[in-house]
């Protein structure tokens, strides 16, 4: 018995496990052969084409095609996943020692993103398995809605009584959109004080979601509140800085709510304010004077927390890795709930597993805007292994990189040097509203690293990658898992327009990052970011192109129906067997990945 105790001491928290691929390399190296073997055949018989044009437009796209496998190959090389164990955390973490978080919900529009959906998303993350002593909620408002402040507010109430039934009950889905579902009810073997509470918190939802549907329904009567009056007159491209602390935990009491808090950034037509990056940057200035946590976790307003336990998880990753200093950021897989049937548009992501875990065995999986928690230090532009006492900080340096906020640069330094000492009232967040203001505001940034060397960084639709490039490029790793059940689960895009303007912004964004100063093959020779990862990153950023090549091969066949040529070889010339190989086997190589993350033979045929 004495060894079994001693024995669970000594397990791991985490654990990665390397998959034998042998197969798959196998089928990935035929595959590349057979490409190399085309192109062979087209420069061999070139001379012998009586139109060169169709003969070279295909050897253009073929070269591209062997390039774009060939990267293919090396991402997919090694695979691995990690898996987290959290029941055996308490075992050898002490509560005490978890560390704080502050979490990140970002909305900018009431009506494309509906304020029921965000608030459910608000109320799971209230909702875990975490001290909320340790815990600070800040919902970002890009949009300047009052509905979404009054949706807030209401919520906050109705998370007294639902955060407390959650945890008496052990509820494991803690959005209770998700929880009161059409077919939800209690089962007849509940006790009766269960299924008595379960219909005061049925009926007590459906009155927030009444509440918030009415106020959506009608115009705001701002002008007569005190608390919403500063919406008069306000544009969501042009008003002052909006914060509001709507709950605050100033006892430090585990059981009680986290502290919640509303930001709605300055906005004036005269500045860039950077979409997303911008809002993420104004959260971690803001959560930087209020509560200063050393871990951040961000999250999409649709992305409600699926798993109750995910701060455990993540927590298994913080405490569970040997170089713990070396980890930047611990991400969670984006999942989906309620998507069409075989999935048309491919919004499920199926066919990015094998590249996830093939990037997560080289430097570690990517960034992907979501779902992820930071070390706020990395964040502030820190390398692995730097050693900074805040008293050789100097105050011009945090002054040049974080601005002039004293509240900021004094968080800024204790950050840096991960030092122990606590900074006064940091439990009291109602105490920094007018220096979290400052650091709100439109002009703050100016002559700052902000967005360039510090925060999410600007320069690209799609800042999730640009900023885990960079944190990757000064030579961090990163690390990511999936529980069961599932971390997080979001909505979809359900249109095929919707799903075109979500993949338009990631192929324009990925593109964008070709020309900035994070280039991954300039980052893999002039930084320390590792080669093959440097390699994945530009395949990702080469999305765009592969449009252009595939479109052109596609349009062969017609040409030369047209002008009777010909680029591909007759049925009778040994060449064919080359061109029919690549396509039976890679088909069926495809399929074979599909079946096993267990996807339907009609969603492999839609990607």
């Amino acid at each position: 018995m004495a060894k079994n105790i001693q024995d669970s001491y000594c397990l791991p928290l985490q654990e990665t496990i390397v998959h034998n691929n042998k197969t798959a390399r196998t089928i990935e190296l035929v595959v590349l052969s057979l490409l190399v073997f085309v192109l062979v055949y087209r420069v061999v018989y070139f001379n012998d084409q009586d139109q060169y044009l169709p003969w070279l437009l295909a050897f253009l796209c073929e070269s591209w095609f062997t390039f774009n496998w060939t990267l293919s190959v090396c991402i997919k090389w090694n695979q691995s996943t990690t898996i987290t164990y959290p029941d055996r955390l308490f075992k050898r973490v002490s509560e005490s020692e978890f560390p704080t978080v502050d979490i990140f919900v970002t909305t900018a529009d009431p009506v494309l993103e509906p304020s029921i959906i965000t608030m459910n998303t608000v109320l799971s993350l209230l909702a875990v398995d975490y001290p909320a002593d340790k815990l600070a909620l800040y919902l970002s408002d890009d949009g300047c809605s009052p509905l979404t402040l009054y949706s807030l507010v209401e919520t906050t109430k109705f998370a007294k009584l639902w955060v407390p039934f959650c945890k008496k009950y052990n509820v494991q889905v803690r959005a209770p959109f998700r929880y009161f579902g059409s077919k939800s009810t209690p089962m007849k073997d509940d006790s009766l004080e269960f299924q008595q509470e379960w219909q005061k918190m049925k009926r007590e939802y459906g009155e927030l979601y009444k509440k918030i549907e009415l106020a959506g329904q009608r115009p705001f009567p701002c002008d007569h509140d005190q608390d919403f009056g500063v919406f008069c007159g306000a544009h969501r491209s042009d008003h002052p800085t909006i914060i509001k602390v709507i709950s605050e935990n100033k006892e430090g009491i585990p059981s009680d709510l986290p502290h919640v808090i509303y930001i709605s950034r300055e906005k004036s037509p005269k500045h860039n304010h950077h979409y997303k990056a911008g809002a993420m940057n104004v959260l971690t200035r803001v959560s930087g004077v209020m509560t200063n946590a050393p871990l951040m976790l961000n999250v999409d307003c649709d992305m409600y927390a699926n798993n109750p336990q995910v701060f455990l998880h993540a927590m298994c990753l913080v405490f569970g890795f040997k170089d713990e200093d070396n980890c930047a950021f611990y991400q969670f897989p984006q999942a989906f709930y309620d998507g069409l049937k075989d999935d048309p548009f491919g919004n499920q992501l199926a066919n990015l597993f094998y590249v996830v875990n093939g990037v997560s065995s080289i430097q570690g999986t990517v960034y992907s805007g979501t779902n992820c928690f930071h070390r706020r230090k990395v964040i502030y532009g820190a390398s692995p292994n730097d050693t900074i006492k805040s008293d050789n900080i100097s105050n011009e340096y945090l002054h040049k990189i974080f601005g002039k906020s004293i509240e900021l640069r004094e968080s800024a330094a204790h950050i840096l040097s991960e030092s122990n000492s606590k900074i006064e009232n940091r439990n009291s967040p109602s105490s920094f509203i007018e220096a979290a203001i400052h650091v709100a505001s439109c002009s703050y940034e100016y002559g700052t690293s902000w967005g360039t060397q510090v925060g999410w960084l600007y320069g690209s639709t799609t800042e999730d990658i640009l900023t885990g490039l960079s944190i990757h490029g000064r030579g961090w790793r990163s690390a990511i898992t999936s529980p069961d059940p599932l971390a997080f689960l979001g909505c979809a895009p359900l249109t095929f327009p919707s799903s075109l303007t979500q993949q338009k912004r990631w192929v324009i964004g990925l593109f964008e990052i070709l020309f900035t100063d994070k280039n991954p093959l300039l980052l893999a020779t002039k930084g320390n970011l590792w080669f093959r990862q440097a390699l994945g990153y530009f395949s990702f950023s080469l999305w765009a192109v592969r449009s252009v090549f595939e479109l052109c091969y596609a349009s062969l066949p017609v040409y030369c129906i047209i002008t009777g040529s010909r680029f591909l070889p007759k049925i009778n010339e040994r060449a064919f067997l080359i061109f029919m190989g690549i396509f039976v086997i890679y088909n069926l190589y495809v399929y074979w990945e599909c079946k096993h993350v267990g996807v339907s033979l009609r969603t492999w045929w839609n990607l």
